[in-house]
């Protein structure tokens, strides 16, 4: 079995348009202590396809992305400093839409 962190993934509400169009992305970190904000770096740097700007602002994501771990609101599991665990869920969905 190969050492590293496993997660899912998921991006909706049209932030998936960031990553390649693909809502879910089945990752393995390396190593096995990442945080949710040091996530978030990874994804810009690894996974994101376009756009940075409308993902992340000022080190963290943006205003207007709802950040969920296991279904939970990352707001209350102390947001970028929330210690990911194997088999975590970490959804992102954009609530702003264009009109």
């Amino acid at each position: 079995m190969a050492a590293g962190l496993r997660l899912t993934i998921e991006f909706g509400g049209g932030a998936e348009s960031l990553f390649d169009n693909k809502k879910r992305h089945e990752v393995n970190l390396p190593g096995d202590e990442w945080t949710l904000g040091q996530l978030v770096f990874w994804l810009r740097d690894n996974l994101l396809t376009r756009q940075p700007e409308l993902f992340m602002k000022d080190n963290t994501v943006r205003p207007g992305i709802l950040v969920l771990v296991n279904e939970t609101d990352w707001e209350l599991l102390g947001e970028g400093d929330y210690k990911l665990c194997p088999q975590d869920t970490v959804l992102f969905i954009s609530t702003l839409h264009g009109g």
